[in-house]
């Protein structure tokens, strides 16, 4: 197991490192200049511009700053934000712990939702039932994320008053402190799970179907075993190795997809930090943002090739 997952790191090393240097280009070269984000060009002259480039580090060619970057990320040291004016990973780090509570509950709300709905679907095939659980994954798959969590803000937040419309927690918590992160967690987590929950239940339903035509099935049925016994002991593991291949890409699109949420929800997470770099041109605190997404990509592959071996005894490494 050991030398599975060091031989699995070593490999992504190399694809790490091509994903930095294409980011760092296509960051660099797009048009316009950070230092035009913090001073006017009409109020300082051109040496006085070129002493601020300087002091950002933007003087250098564009290999040169790379590999100035490369080295420092090396050593730990991922730069210090133009915007925040404050290590890289200091800010990351502070709203991180609120991306990962968001993305894991959506994770969580997701495969709730999924995995059940998707077996009763496959078992009631082309019932009313199977109909209800295919349009609801077919309008998740469809709905644009800003569209549908506007929706439920007008609807639960404005007109109903269940929610509040923004926010983590309130200023003035009356009772305790987790009912009140519940209300305004709930929302932004049905917004990002819904994306992935459809997706999922689409494929639980599909491989599920697959697996209760083979012969064991058939075999346990044969036997006298209950249907939920035949299906939660017999079908279900097998079911689903599909949607576990899908757990490597899970977490990456949820931060990812986070940055839409966070900014609708008013959720201080990284998404919302991310689009504050953007709008900034912080290159420093991109190519931050863009390790850390990267790094969660190559470990939820990671998990998921494991969580094969705990779903499939078959599978050892």
């Amino acid at each position: 197991m050991w030398k599975f997952l060091i031989r699995r790191l070593i490999q992504a090393l190399p694809l790490l490192l091509i994903v930095t240097i294409i980011t760092f280009i296509i960051i660099n070269l797009a048009p316009g200049d950070p230092v035009y984000m913090f001073v006017s060009p009409d109020q300082m002259d051109k040496a006085n511009l070129d002493l601020v480039r300087r002091e950002l580090g933007l003087d250098k060619p564009l290999h040169i700053r790379y590999l100035v970057w490369l080295g420092n990320v090396l050593r730990g040291d991922f730069g210090k934000s133009f915007f925040y004016q404050r290590p890289v990973m200091e800010v990351l780090l502070e709203s991180l712990p609120n991306t990962l509570v968001l993305a894991l509950s959506a994770t969580i709300f997701s495969f709730a939702v999924a995995i059940p709905a998707g077996i009763i679907s496959a078992i009631k095939r082309n019932t009313p039932i199977d109909y209800f659980f295919s349009t609801i994954s077919f309008i998740g798959v469809s709905l644009p994320s800003f569209w549908f969590g506007l929706l439920l803000i007008l609807f639960f937040s404005l007109r109903l008053g269940w929610f509040p419309t923004a926010g983590m927690q309130s200023l003035d918590v009356k009772g305790p402190v987790i009912l009140d992160r519940l209300k305004y967690i709930v929302l932004p987590t049905i917004v990002l799970g819904m994306g992935s929950m459809a997706s999922k239940m689409r494929y639980m339903r599909s491989s599920m179907l697959e697996v209760i035509r083979q012969d064991y099935v058939r075999t346990a049925r044969a036997k006298g075993l209950s249907g939920f016994v035949v299906i939660t002991k017999h079908a279900l593991r097998n079911a689903l190795l599909p949607v576990i291949t899908l757990l490597g890409l899970i977490i990456p699109g949820l931060v990812g997809g986070a940055v839409i949420v966070e900014s609708i929800f008013g959720w201080p997470g990284i998404g919302r930090i991310a689009i504050t770099a953007s709008f900034n041109r912080d290159y420093p605190l991109m190519m931050g943002n863009l390790m850390l997404t990267s790094t969660m990509v190559i470990l939820g592959s990671l998990i998921a090739d494991l969580l094969y071996a705990v779903a499939d005894p078959r599978i050892k490494y």
